[in-house]
Formats: structure tokens, C-alpha cells, sequence
């Protein structure tokens, strides 16, 4: 049964102008800062004069003072996007929009950037081992916080080698590399726990279904059946027709997917490596009879047609077995000269 993920459409997030809010932001700021020394001015008067404008002072500071927290508010709104970086926005847990070109903007300060889910790194794992081994508790580990900012650059997937069967059974290590990058940020986000594992697992899985449907190799010469060694390039584009339509509901984009490594495995490689040896040897061999044959009929149909010498059937079928193993022999013929009469 094919599963579907749920989608979510892409909207661009409602932004202003980041400069026109930055002078407005700094303008606050001062605006703040005057009504606070103004309210310790007014309220130093009125206690040295003792005079009635120290309300005036408290107003000014309590004023101050909520306006501080209102700008520090404000000034979260800020964004700066570089090129080929998305964020993807929330408010009060509902979609807000995407911004996706680079500039300097201004958005709604309540809305917050989602981030994928956050991931452990391999040294994070590595140091939980050995603080968990050393008695120090699992939770000294560092965890690495992705950024709040999508990229979009292309990127690239090596992916580890693992050990499938082809169609005949044997057991082959293939490898691939894989090109691609983010092309809806929103999908990518909202679609899949974490977009990266999920490439990652559907890359796992989509070279160990296409693997499976081919032979490693045809020890035919003649034959026109796809191979894992010999129609590399036609199942790389396989793959990458699979892996698309597997996370295009993710927001992905395959560009490219390439076989990096091939080869049958340990337990097998040197019995495989002496039947192509044994395969070479012979297909060696039926070229170097068919060749020793045509040499032998030309130098017999040369001798009777320029009447060099006549043989008769039984000298013919003697010059002809030692031809025979003179041009098919492994090593070099060591000739015996007949001084005398070959009769």
C-alpha cells in the first residue's frame, strides 16, 4: 500500500521594508531612553526642591519602562536572509509564510522561525559512550541545534556502502552518491521529521530494491541484459527516478545519483574473480583457434595455388596438427631441422 504524506502548501510570509523599521526601531530606542533620564531628572528635582513632579517622574520611568519591553519585543521582528536561504515562519503554531529572497526584512515579531528536528552528531554519540563507560550521566552530551534558516544550495549524499543481493543471489557491496538540494522549504519542514534522515533512509532503500533487480554481471560477451557493472549509468538513472518520486512530497529535489562503489563481497569476490578469469581464458582461447585455423587454410591453399609444393592428404593433415600447435601453444615452438628426405 502506498503511503502519501500530508502536504503543505507554500505561501510567502507577509514582510516590510527591514531599513524603514530599523530607523523606526531606533527611533523608539531613543524615544525610551529620553523618557528614562527625563523620569530620574524629574524625580531628582522633586526630592531636592520638594516640589509635586515626581509623579511626572514615575510616569516617565513606568512609561520607559514598558516601552523598553515593548521595543525589545519590536526588534525581534528582524530578519536578514542570505542567497539561497529560506526561513519558514509560524504563528501561535499556525503557518505563516515563507521568504525565500535574500534581503534585510521586517516581519510580524510574534512569529517564530521552525527549524528541522534536531540531530545528534556523531561526536555527540561518540562522547555519550564514553561519558556513559566513565560514569559521567548521558546528559553532559552536546547536542548539535541545527539554524533556523533553510539552505537551499546544492548539496551531496555519500552514501555508505552496504551489502545487497543482485537478481541471481549474489551477495555485492554498492555505494552511490547523491546530488540534490531543498527545493520547497515549507514541505521540507512541515512534511518529514527530519529531511536529511529521510533522503538518507529512502536513498538506503531505493538502491537495495533496484540492486536486487539486476545481475552483477553476464559472463556473455554478446548479451544485451542490463548489468549492475555494465549498465551503470541506465540504472543510476533509474535510481534517481525512484528516489524523486519517493521525496518529492519532502520538499527535495534529486539532481543527480551516482554509482560510487561496486563490487561482490569478501566471502565471494575470489571465487568470482577465478570464473571471470576462467571465462577470459576461454573466450582467449577460441580466439587464438579461430585465428590458427585461417592461418593453417592460407598457407595450404598459398602452397597448392602457387604449386610450391604438392602434399598429399597425409602430409597435408601432419602440416597441418603441427601448425596447430605451433600457433596455439602456450609457449614458443622450438623447431627440429630434417636435413635429410622427408620420405
Amino acid at each position: 500500500m502506498e503511503h502519501k504524506i500530508s502536504v503543505v502548501e507554500e505561501k510567502k510570509a507577509k514582510t516590510k521594508s527591514g531599513g524603514l523599521y530599523l530607523l523606526l526601531d531606533l527611533l523608539g530606542w531613543a524615544a525610551d531612553i529620553a523618557a528614562f533620564v527625563f523620569g530620574i531628572i524629574f524625580m531628582v528635582e522633586s526630592i531636592d526642591n520638594g516640589t509635586m513632579s515626581i509623579g511626572i517622574g514615575v510616569t516617565l520611568l513606568v512609561a520607559s519602562l514598558f516601552g523598553m519591553i515593548g521595543m525589545i519585543i519590536f526588534t525581534c521582528g528582524f530578519h536578514i536572509i542570505q542567497p539561497n536561504q529560506a526561513i519558514v515562519f509560524t504563528l501561535f503554531g499556525k503557518y505563516y509564510g515563507t521568504v525565500k529572497e535574500p534581503g534585510f526584512y521586517y516581519v510580524n515579531p510574534f512569529c517564530s522561525a521552525v527549524a528541522p528536528a534536531k540531530t545528534v552528531s556523531n561526536v555527540a554519540t561518540q562522547t555519550a559512550a564514553v561519558n556513559v563507560a566513565n560514569g559521567v550521566p548521558a546528559a553532559n552530551v552536546t547536542v548539535s541545534m541545527p539554524s533556523k534558516k533553510i539552505s537551499l544550495r546544492t548539496r551531496t549524499l555519500n552514501n555508505e556502502r552496504q551489502k545487497v543481493n543482485d537478481v541471481l543471489g549474489n551477495p555485492i557491496i554498492i555505494g552511490a552518491n547523491v546530488i540534490w538540494k531543498v527545493a520547497d522549504p515549507t514541505a521540507a519542514v512541515f512534511n518529514v521529521e527530519n529531511f536529511g534522515q529521510f533522503l538518507s533512509t529512502q536513498c538506503d532503500s531505493v538502491i537495495r530494491n533496484i540492486a536486487r533487480l539486476y545481475p552483477y554481471d553476464t559472463m556473455e560477451e554478446d548479451s544485451e541484459e542490463k548489468t549492475l557493472r555494465g549498465s551503470s549509468n541506465e540504472i543510476a538513472e533509474q535510481m534517481e527516478q525512484e528516489l524523486q518520486a519517493r521525496v518529492a512530497d519532502a520538499g527535495l529535489e534529486i539532481i543527480d545519483v551516482r554509482i560510487t562503489h561496486l563490487a561482490y563481497s569478501e566471502e565471494i569476490a575470489a571465487a568470482m574473480l577465478q570464473r571471470q578469469q576462467a571465462v577470459a581464458i576461454i573466450a582467449a582461447r577460441q580466439k587464438i583457434v579461430e585465428g590458427a585455423v585461417s592461418m593453417v587454410k592460407m598457407a595450404i591453399d598459398q602452397l597448392g595455388e602457387e604449386e610450391i609444393v604438392v602434399l598429399d592428404e597425409e602430409r597435408k593433415a601432419a602440416m597441418v596438427s603441427n601448425l596447430l600447435v605451433v600457433l596455439c601453444g602456450n609457449k614458443d615452438a622450438q623447431p627440429i631441422v630434417n636435413s635429410g628426405s622427408i620420405y
